[in-house]
C-alpha cells in the first residue's frame, strides 16, 4: 500500500508550465493520447491526418532502446518526420539507459514534452531541469513494480508524472489498479499543477477509473488503432473519461 497521509508538496513555489503544447495538452483533458506504436508507419501522414480528424489534442510516441526494455522502436527520425506532418504536440516517452544523451536531440527533432524513467537515473532533478531548460515538459515516468517514493521528491520539479500500469517496454500484460493508488497520491502531492498521464492497459473497462483517480492525459494503444472508426472509437473514451471527471 502507498502512503495515505502525504506531505503535500505544495508548501513549494509553485514551478510554472514550460509552454504552450503543455497547456494545450492541460487545455483539453481528459486527453486521449494515440499511442503510434500501433499504427501503419507505411503510411504515416494518413495515419496523422486520420487522428486529427478525430480531434484528438496530441500524439504519444515510445522511444525503446532494446536496452532498458527489450523491445527497440524508433528514434529521432520518426520524431523528425511527424514534426513535418503536424502541428500537435508530441509527447516523447524514453524507455531507454542514459536518457541525458540525447535530451537535446529529440528536442531538436521535434519533442514537445520528454519524459524519462526514474529507474533510468540516480537522480532525476538535474535532468528535469535539463528539460526545462531546453523550452521542453518535463516528465517523469514511473513503472509499477517500482515504490512509488523514488518518484516523490522530483515532483515539484516535473510538468508530467506518467504513470505506467503496466511495467514498460512488455507486451501481453494487465492493467495493474496499482495506478489508480498512484494517480490520487501523485494530485495530493502534486497539487494541481502537476498533468497526471497513464499508460499501460488504457481502454473502455479501465479509462473511468483512472480518470476518476486523477489522470488527466491517457496514452491509447490498441483501443484506437485496431478499431475501424479512429474518431469513434477516440470520442468513446473520452466520454468515459470525461463523465468521471464530472461525477468527481
Amino acid at each position: 500500500m502507498e502512503p495515505s497521509e502525504p506531505e503535500s508538496l505544495t508548501r513549494h513555489s509553485p514551478v510554472p508550465m514550460s509552454g504552450r503544447p503543455l497547456d494545450k495538452l492541460r487545455a483539453n483533458s481528459p486527453a486521449i493520447l494515440p499511442s503510434l506504436l500501433l499504427c501503419d508507419f507505411g503510411n504515416l501522414e494518413r495515419e496523422v491526418g486520420r487522428l486529427e480528424a478525430a480531434g484528438v489534442p496530441g500524439l504519444h510516441l515510445d522511444v525503446m532502446d532494446g536496452v532498458f526494455v527489450p523491445n527497440f522502436t524508433y528514434g529521432m527520425t520518426i520524431v523528425s518526420a511527424l514534426r513535418k506532418v503536424t502541428s500537435l504536440p508530441l509527447d516523447v516517452h524514453l524507455m531507454m539507459t542514459r536518457p541525458e544523451r540525447y535530451i537535446r536531440q529529440f528536442r531538436d527533432a521535434g519533442a514537445d514534452t520528454l519524459t524519462f524513467h526514474v529507474e533510468a537515473v540516480d537522480d532525476p532533478r538535474p535532468l528535469l531541469e535539463e528539460i526545462r531548460r531546453t523550452g521542453a515538459g518535463a516528465g517523469l515516468a514511473i513503472n509499477p513494480l517500482t515504490p512509488f517514493a523514488a518518484a516523490e521528491n522530483a515532483l515539484e520539479y516535473c510538468d508530467l508524472l506518467l504513470v505506467m500500469s503496466v511495467q514498460a517496454g512488455f507486451g501481453g500484460q494487465s492493467f495493474n489498479p496499482v495506478a489508480f493508488e498512484r494517480l490520487r497520491r501523485a494530485r495530493q502531492l502534486g497539487g494541481e499543477r502537476l498533468l497526471l498521464e497513464v499508460d499501460g492497459g488504457i481502454n473502455e473497462e479501465t479509462i473511468a477509473g483512472c480518470a476518476a483517480a486523477g489522470a488527466q492525459l491517457f496514452v491509447v494503444g490498441s483501443a484506437i488503432f485496431k478499431q475501424p472508426d479512429y474518431g469513434a472509437a477516440i470520442r468513446r473514451l473520452a466520454e468515459l473519461a470525461r463523465s468521471n471527471v464530472e461525477a468527481k
